[in-house]
């Protein structure tokens, strides 16, 4: 079991998965809320029901699974029934993603939540006991979406601008890693941050 969380997020395009990886690589369990977030709608999930009793019928699929790009489409459309999708995911997403962090074997357990700054921080999530922020300037994230998601620079800029700003999600961070681009730096910080929260885990024990 393991007692000891850290929360990781970052903006879009800021490095989030590739730091994961290598956390995973040091043998520490990753919990990641994007994959949460698909599981908890599974066919037979009680959220899943939720959403079809709420929304109706047409939000299924002909083999019962979730009709994601509907629902996405018609949620974004309407406010009011965006929040009420959200108070049936956010906290089975949430449940998931704890479940499975202080279920882990690792010395201590990451919770990937991209969108922790939008979520609510630190009040929505009180059992994370440090948040780690990957930043990048917002020069590397627009040239990486650029390159990514092979899109116009002029939706890529939306795309930064729509999530929360670069000192918002500062002003969360217990630890931050600026991740501008060099791989060798990029590991010289995750091998120290690992140490520090290895030492922090036994210390809660």
């Amino acid at each position: 079991m393991s007692n000891f969380i850290v929360g990781l997020t970052g903006g879009i395009a800021s490095g989030k998965s590739e730091v994961s990886r290598r956390f995973e690589a040091l043998g520490i369990t990753v919990a990641d809320a994007d994959i949460a977030a698909r599981e908890v709608v599974a066919i037979g999930s009680p959220a899943l029901a939720a959403i079809a009793e709420l929304f109706g019928a047409e939000v299924l699929q002909a083999d019962g699974s979730l009709d994601r790009a509907y629902l996405r489409q018609r949620v974004f459309a309407n406010p009011d029934e965006r929040r009420a999708l959200e108070a049936i995911t956010h906290p089975a997403i949430r449940a998931r993603v704890r479940g499975i962090c202080e279920a882990a074997s690792s010395p201590y357990a990451i919770a990937a939540i991209p969108l922790l700054t939008e979520a609510g921080g630190r009040p929505t999530y009180p059992w994370l006991n440090r948040i780690l922020v990957v930043d990048a300037p917002e020069q590397v994230q627009h040239a990486r979406l650029l390159n990514r998601d092979s899109i116009d620079a002029a939706l890529a800029e939306r795309m930064i601008q729509a999530q929360a700003s670069r000192a918002q999600r500062l002003a969360l961070a217990d630890d931050v890693i600026v991740n501008d681009g060099h791989p060798d730096a990029l590991q010289l910080h995750i091998d120290a941050l690992d140490a520090r929260y290895r030492k922090l885990a036994g210390a809660s024990a």
